[in-house]
């Protein structure tokens, strides 16, 4: 078998459709089979997808195992010797899965592989390069800085035309291309994430085992990202799992930096957006800054808060996926 394709599943079943149905549109030439991991969704609906698609390897997880999780129990059951790690929110339109393989096989010391991903619009996902959590990137989180000066912000590959896989920190997991024998060298996904910052912990694991991941810009697909529907509760598990994120790979002195210098951040970016406002016009700007406000005042509770765990279990409530459309 030259793939395994994994996806979780909770609740996602309409994305899960589509995204199965471009699979077998778009990849051909090669062997590969799609494992889809339900991870326990209340609508118990993911037989459904199996009747649409006999062919599917479908796991069902007794119980919420998380991102990394699921993902790992899915591994376990493939037989590929190349894995690509898909969300159900993406659609292929092309055959990006085969020319990420190809692309990926001329990389001899390869860790991970991404692809250029796009919003449903088709304009590019800043998303789709990475840079490791810290204190220079947390002051960097404005997605106009970042399309403004992409080279700064470590995203310049996004806009390369090179036809070349190029070497980048980290990429989204969204959409991640890995060889088997390097994800069991570097120990599958971490499951102290139960949400976000895996993808992070992954590319930093291959990283430091001596390997380069890489951005293949030839190889682009739709993720409509962005849909989760209790973004108060995914502010807080971004933020929690950051700040696991450094502590496990930076220690706890650089993650109390890090803490306070992302306090300092959300602070002076409320203390903008307050005076914005009073100074917009029109409903629609007030609305994007009230957005904004409400992101970081959460990320501001998270980061001040004396019980993490208490935040943790309100978060681990919303469950992991894409909630059906």
């Amino acid at each position: 078998m030259d793939l395994s394709i994994i996806s979780v599943n909770f609740n996602s079943l309409n994305y899960l459709r589509e995204c199965v149905a471009s699979i077998y549109q778009w990849t051909r030439g090669i062997s590969f089979e799609v494992i889809i991991v339900d991870n326990a969704s209340p609508s118990r609906d993911i037989d459904r997808l199996k009747d649409e698609f006999p062919q599917i390897k479908l796991v069902k997880s007794s119980k919420n195992l998380g991102f990394a999780g699921a993902n790992n129990l899915g591994f376990k059951q493939s037989s590929g010797q190349w894995l690509v790690f898909l969300n159900p929110d993406t659609k292929l339109i092309s055959p990006a899965l085969n020319e990420m393989l190809e692309r990926g096989e001329s990389v001899a010391d390869l860790g991970i592989a991404g692809c250029r991903l796009l919003n449903s619009d088709r304009s590019i996902q800043t998303s789709s390069i990475m840079n490791f959590p810290g204190i220079l990137n947390s002051m960097l989180q404005l997605e106009s800085l970042r399309l403004r000066w992409p080279k700064l912000c470590g995203i310049g590959p996004l806009f390369s035309t090179s036809p070349e896989p190029v070497h980048v920190e980290a990429i989204s997991g969204a959409c991640m291309l890995v060889k088997r024998e390097i994800f069991e060298q570097v120990a599958m996904f971490s499951e102290d994430y139960f949400m976000y910052s895996e993808d992070l912990d992954l590319c930093y694991k291959t990283t430091s085992a001596g390997l380069r991941n890489v951005h293949i810009g030839q190889a682009e697909i739709v993720h409509y990202g962005g849909t989760s529907a209790i973004p108060e509760w995914q502010n807080v598990m971004k933020t929690q799992a950051e700040l696991k994120f450094c502590e496990k790979n930076y220690g706890q002195f650089y993650a109390l930096l890090f803490r306070n210098a992302l306090a300092i951040n959300a602070m002076a970016r409320l203390t903008a957006i307050a005076i914005l406002r009073s100074f917009t016009g029109g409903l629609a700007p007030k609305q994007r800054l009230d957005s904004a406000r409400a992101r970081w005042s959460t990320i501001l509770r998270t980061l001040l808060a004396r019980d993490q765990s208490a935040t943790s279990r309100l978060s681990k409530g919303a469950g992991y996926g894409i909630p059906s459309a």
